[in-house]
Order: C-alpha cells, then sequence, then structure tokens
C-alpha cells in the first residue's frame, strides 16, 4: 500500500506544481513531512540541498530519494512515476492547447498571475527552513553561513554545487560540537 501512497503523494505535487521543479517543492513538502511523516524537517532540509548538488532535475531526485526510503524499489519506482507522468502528460496536452490559443489574453494572463503564487510558496518554504535552522544551530549561526553563502555565490560567483558542498563539510566539521 505504501507505493500507491508514494506515487499518489508525488503525483498531487507534481500535477499542482505549475513552473517545474521548484514549484513543486513546497507542495512536496507538504505530502513528505506534513502530510505522510516520511521524513521530518531536518531530513527534508538534508535531502534538498544534497539533491541541489547533484545534476538533474530536483523533482527526480526527491522522488527516488523518499521512495526508496518509504517504499525500497517498488517505492523509488511508484515515486518516479507519480513524479514523471503527471509533467509528461500534461506537457504534451498544454503544449497542444497553448500551441493552439497562443495570442489568446486569457492564456497570457494565466500565465503572468501564477507566478505570485509561485513567490509565495517558496516564501513560505524558506520561512520553515529558516525556522528549523534557527531552533537547530541558532539564528547568528544561520544567518552567518547564508551571508557567506550570498557572497561565495552572488559577488565570487562560484557554483551553487560547490557553496553546498562546502556547507556540508562545514556542518560535518565544525557544528558536529555545537549540535
Amino acid at each position: 500500500m505504501i507505493w500507491f501512497q508514494l506515487m499518489l503523494g508525488f503525483f498531487i505535487a507534481n500535477i499542482l506544481g505549475y513552473g517545474g521543479g521548484p514549484s513543486s517543492i513546497p507542495l512536496m513538502y507538504h505530502e513528505i513531512v506534513t502530510h505522510y511523516g516520511w521524513l521530518n524537517d531536518s531530513e527534508f532540509s538534508n535531502m534538498l540541498a544534497l539533491g541541489n548538488a547533484l545534476p538533474g532535475p530536483i523533482a527526480t531526485k526527491i522522488a527516488a530519494f523518499v521512495g526508496y526510503g518509504a517504499g525500497g524499489w517498488t517505492g523509488l519506482l511508484a515515486a518516479l512515476a507519480g513524479t514523471i507522468l503527471p509533467s509528461a502528460v500534461a506537457l504534451i496536452v498544454l503544449l497542444k492547447v497553448l500551441h493552439k490559443y497562443r495570442q489568446s489574453p486569457v492564456v497570457k494572463g494565466m500565465s503572468l498571475l501564477v507566478q505570485p503564487v509561485i513567490t509565495i510558496m517558496m516564501v513560505v518554504l524558506t520561512w520553515q527552513m529558516a525556522k528549523s535552522s534557527f531552533g537547530q544551530i541558532g539564528i547568528w549561526q544561520s544567518l552567518g553561513i547564508a551571508a557567506v553563502a550570498f557572497w561565495a555565490m552572488h559577488i565570487r560567483k562560484i557554483h551553487p554545487a560547490l557553496v553546498i558542498c562546502a556547507a556540508f563539510i562545514y556542518g560535518g566539521i565544525v557544528l558536529q560540537h555545537i549540535v
């Protein structure tokens, strides 16, 4: 029965995640952490950071990780099917509809008006992760790591994957004494 829950949970998160992987992350968080409890906040944050450091789409990496952890190989396949099939079917259907009505002001308006919703979903997810980080390692440590990450990525132009790896190393070496 777990395979059905995995497929349904990832299907719901990905069918409603307009805009790709990043927009479906808050929905996956809800299904994975809040609804089914397959991971807790900290585990989700760690999995998300690791997934972002690896190449490829984030949604499939999350599905594979959670699916395997919750249901083994069957769970992995069910979670991947729930992640990939909605996108593939929706893409085919939507491309045909959008191509047919591409000049319609309604289609243009729908595309523009969904962007604020996605923004708010990302802000809520960021707040939840920040709250978890503040609670576990403290506000100053969290803000310091965020400031260094911002400096490294935006000022020094270091690739985000390297910044994430550096944060993992820092967490493994320095923070093990704090937590």
